[in-house]
């Protein structure tokens, strides 16, 4: 039997908080990373972008309710320029905020992310990055007469000088998407911010600007971030296998994307999880702010939709899910 996996060295959270939606996601992430995770002792890093050229509107955090209850709850927020992405992409501040984290190793969340238990039990090995594999083969969208996955991902490997060959999956078949270095960008860690951060703007900026030929019928948006992530991964040594499953989006994290999906899909233990992390007084002051919030949580509509689910089925894909919560009028973002 192998011994017990060690405990991650010391490390870092960043998430991204602005004006909207996001800044509730993030007061409630802090709230279930204190709850949930006491023994974490490094930076959470809140990094707000923001106003300049890129921006129409102000993308600050607008609620000075959510900032209070932030800083209440250990975050430190940090200001970062948008100098390539901004309101066109703003996928992109997870790729741009990585410019204010301090020269530590760091675990990047995505807000609409909750913590479940100690995240200090994962065992990160900051020198192999890898990122979240809850994914969907949402991209390259194949063409009947175009390029196959294959030439797609090729080309990219191609244009940043890196092998191809040892990032495939050969376990899986030829043209089917899981052969292919691919994640979901929910969460990703390094021992490095600023060359993960520096290497990630570059791809991204390099994709979206002179993408290879067999990308000339792919919609890079809002894919970008995805496209580039596998390709910085398996660039610093990184992989799929670098973290072992059950952890982060297991045991220890969910990343529920939006509250309808969380209470139709998600484990019985995360909806209690949810309500019992939100239920303190000051915490229900602030998320309350937020309408889906209020409804989800707090009024008891997710826990219709969980009956709803319970009586119906759950539905194979996300994309028939959304349409039946749409119907049934429970649909929130």
């Amino acid at each position: 039997m192998p011994p017990p996996a060690s405990p991650s060295p010391a490390f870092n959270v960043i998430l991204i908080a602005q004006a909207g939606r996001l800044q509730y996601e993030a007061a409630l992430f802090a709230a279930s990373l204190r709850a949930r995770s006491p023994g974490f002792s490094g930076r959470l890093i809140v990094a707000e972008p923001q106003p300049g050229p890129l921006w129409p509107e102000d993308p600050r955090i607008s609620d000075p309710e959510v900032r209070r209850l932030l800083l209440d709850l250990g975050a430190e927020i940090t200001p970062f320029d948008s100098r390539h992405f901004g309101s066109a992409y703003p996928h992109g501040n997870k790729i741009e905020g990585l410019c204010a984290l301090p020269d530590a190793p760091f675990v990047f969340f995505d807000s609409d992310t909750l913590i479940l238990d100690e995240l200090t039990s994962v065992p990160f090995d900051f020198t192999r990055p890898s990122a979240s594999l809850r994914v969907e083969g949402s991209w390259p969208v194949i063409e009947l007469y175009g390029p196959g996955y294959g030439t797609i991902w090729k080309s990219l490997y191609d244009q940043f000088g890196l092998d191809y060959e040892s990032s495939l999956d050969l376990g899986q078949p030829d043209e089917y998407w899981r052969r292919y270095l691919y994640f979901n960008a929910g969460f990703f860690y390094h021992e490095n911010p600023a060359r993960f951060g520096a290497r990630f703007l570059d791809y991204a900026c390099r994709i979206r600007d002179s993408p290879p030929e067999p990308l000339t019928c792919q919609s890079l948006t809002p894919w970008l971030d995805q496209i580039a992530l596998p390709l910085v991964i398996h660039a610093l040594g990184g992989g799929r296998d670098a973290l072992a499953p059950g952890h982060l989006d297991g045991r220890v994290s969910c990343h529920y994307r939006f509250l309808p999906l969380l209470y139709a899909r998600e484990a019985p233990a995360v909806l209690d999880a949810l309500e019992e992390i939100a239920a303190p007084n000051r915490i229900k002051k602030v998320l309350k702010g937020h309408e889906a919030m209020r409804r989800m949580i707090y009024q008891g509509r997710g826990r219709k939709i969980r009956t709803l689910i319970e009586t119906e089925g759950l539905p194979r894909r996300e994309q028939a899910l959304r349409n039946r919560l749409k119907r049934a009028g429970f649909w929130m973002r």
